[in-house]
Parts: C-alpha cells; sequence; structure tokens
C-alpha cells in the first residue's frame, strides 16, 4: 500500500512539474511572440518627432525617455533588443528625426548609425558680413561662438589674419547638426568661396582690367548688388569693365550706400553722391577697396565673363530690368523717361 501512495504523489507531483513548464513554455512563447511583435511593429507615432540623446546618457535613461515621449510603448523591449544586437553601448548623442511608422529595430539602427538631424543654414547672395552674423546668431541649431568677437578676429581664427571679412562666404545652403559653432559655419563658408573664386578665376575670359580673384570679388559684388535679374548681370558687368579700362569712374549708387553704413536712411540723395568715403565711386576712381556684399556664383561668373559691346550707362526701368545706353545724351533719355517720370 505504501509503494502505491508513493507512486501516486510521484505522479501528481510529475503533472504539476509538467503543468509548470507548460505554463513556462506558455508564457515564453507569449513573451517572444509580443517581443517580436514590438521590434518589427511602428512605433505608432502620427507624426515626425524630434528626440535628443545627452552626452554620456545610457540605454536605461535613453529607454525611459523614449517611453516618456511617447516614442516608444514598451522600453523594456528597447533594452532586450539593444543587449541582444549587442549595441547597448554603442547609441551616438545628438539630436533625431524620427519619421512616423519606424520600427525600433529602426530606431535603434538610427541611434547606432549616429544619423542625426541635419539643419540647413541658408546663407544668402547679397548679404553683408553684418547680416550673415547676424542670421548666424539667430539661427536656433548654432551655438553663438562668435556673436563676441570683432570682425578681426573672427578672420584670424579661420587662418586669414588682416583680410576683410565682406564678401568672402559663399552664399550657399549648408547643413550641420544641432551645436555645431557658428565659426564651422563661416569656416565651410569661406573655403568654399576661395575654391570657386580660384576655379572661376582660372577660367576667366581675357584680357580684363583685373589684377586679382580679389578685385574679380570687388566687381562680382557690385553686380549682384545692382540687379537681381541673372540675366542682366553679364551686361552690367560689362559696362563696369568698360569704364575700368577707360578710365571712368564707375559710378555706382550700391558702393556710395554702402560707404555711408547706418547714415544711409533708405534715400540717397545728391549731396550724398558728393560726399567723399573710401566706397564713393563718384568721388573716386576704380574699385572701392573691399567688395559691398556677397556675390553669388552667377554675379562672379559675369564678372569674369563680361558681354561684349560698348554700353557705358544703364538705368532701372522700376520693374528690375535696366536699358543700357551707349551714349551720354541716350542715357539722359532714358533717366528722363524711367526715373524722373
Amino acid at each position: 500500500m505504501a509503494g502505491s501512495s508513493n507512486s501516486g504523489r510521484i505522479r501528481r507531483g510529475l503533472g504539476l512539474i509538467g503543468a509548470l513548464v507548460l505554463l513556462a513554455g506558455l508564457a515564453a512563447g507569449w513573451l517572444w511572440r509580443d517581443y517580436r511583435l514590438f521590434v518589427d511593429s511602428p512605433l505608432g507615432i502620427r507624426e515626425t518627432a524630434y528626440f535628443e540623446i545627452g552626452k554620456g546618457e545610457g540605454l536605461a535613461r535613453i529607454a525611459d525617455n523614449l517611453a516618456a515621449r511617447g516614442i516608444v510603448a514598451k522600453p523594456m523591449w528597447f533594452k532586450v533588443l539593444a543587449f541582444t544586437q549587442g549595441v547597448h553601448k554603442r547609441l551616438k548623442y545628438g539630436e533625431y528625426e524620427i519619421p512616423p511608422h519606424l520600427t525600433p529595430r529602426g530606431l535603434l539602427d538610427m541611434f547606432v548609425a549616429g544619423r542625426v538631424r541635419q539643419h540647413a543654414v541658408t546663407v544668402v547672395e547679397g548679404w553683408t558680413f553684418a547680416e550673415l552674423l547676424a542670421a548666424l546668431a539667430r539661427h536656433p541649431a548654432l551655438t553663438a561662438d562668435v556673436s563676441q568677437k570683432s570682425p578681426e578676429e573672427i578672420m584670424a581664427l579661420l587662418g586669414a589674419p588682416g583680410q576683410a571679412p565682406e564678401g568672402r562666404f559663399f552664399p550657399d545652403t549648408y547643413f550641420v547638426t544641432k551645436g555645431t559653432p557658428a565659426l564651422e559655419v563661416l569656416r565651410r563658408a569661406y573655403g568654399k568661396m576661395q575654391a570657386v573664386l580660384a576655379q572661376e578665376w582660372r577660367n576667366r575670359a581675357v584680357p580684363l582690367p583685373l589684377a586679382s580673384p580679389d578685385e574679380a570679388l570687388i566687381l562680382a559684388s557690385i553686380v549682384e548688388e545692382e540687379t537681381a535679374r541673372p540675366e542682366e548681370r553679364a551686361a552690367v558687368a560689362g559696362v563696369f569693365i568698360r569704364r575700368l579700362s577707360s578710365g571712368m569712374r564707375l559710378q555706382t549708387d550700391p558702393t556710395v550706400i554702402y560707404g555711408m553704413g547706418a547714415g544711409f536712411t533708405g534715400n540717397l540723395r545728391k549731396e550724398d553722391l558728393l560726399r567723399d568715403t573710401p566706397y564713393n565711386t563718384y568721388t573716386r576712381p576704380g574699385l572701392p577697396p573691399t567688395p559691398i556684399a556677397l556675390p553669388g556664383l552667377s554675379a562672379i561668373r559675369a564678372a569674369l565673363h563680361p558681354d561684349g559691346g560698348t554700353s557705358l550707362f544703364f538705368v532701372a526701368r522700376g520693374d528690375g530690368t535696366h536699358v543700357f545706353s551707349t551714349t551720354l545724351e541716350e542715357h539722359q533719355r532714358a533717366v528722363d523717361q524711367f526715373q524722373k517720370r
């Protein structure tokens, strides 16, 4: 009888163990299914989310922050995913742009690859150096590391001590990550202008009354300010090239306005044209001492490939275009028609 009792207890114990094993297997299967469903299902965010990993933040902190932002529903599974992939210590800091319907696996790949968000910084044709600095100071992705520095200090940091900064930065759109120093944007724009100007100078039309790439840059900045019409820039440059070649003064209003600085209130008067400054091309022959704005590629090419012809004058029609004239008499008639009217 005793043996029969022991045998029953063993059977019952085995049955209980079997049940527990079955339950454990079912639980493990459910957990595995839940994990697989999590890692390969969309995050569920309805619009692009922006998330930042700070320097020194570990996986646990990152997962918790993702959950707090509603980006990841199950932070535990995100941690498990990172550990099983062997990348839990390889998540890179920075700001990330997370598109809708990305999966946790895709999100982890983004963090490991360091595919941080890129911010556009646009440097606009025709800006002065002061306007460029102001725009960089306002940009939310940049650190204002040059806001308290003088133009001379900035140029020294760029490896060009003693060089005037005006016109030296190529207008373009530059992409940066959050926290990029403003000086880095200036460095890239300065380097690109140097490269573009050197290339365009090598390919210039000859002969030209321009002694150096710097003089070409100065003329290009004037062309940039005189017309916003790309199709007119070579014609405008042609007028100035012929004036330089014949010893005529350039007599261009944008240089006078630049030389007036804060004294210009929006209305250029006759007495302003007679007031001498280093930039007054009505009172001084030749080119001004520096560029007056940032010229784009079109203006640089126009300065180095001016239109031929005989025109020595031009006047604005009032619609953005200009009338070009060869003689002073023709020019005066155009002034009477389009300006005095």
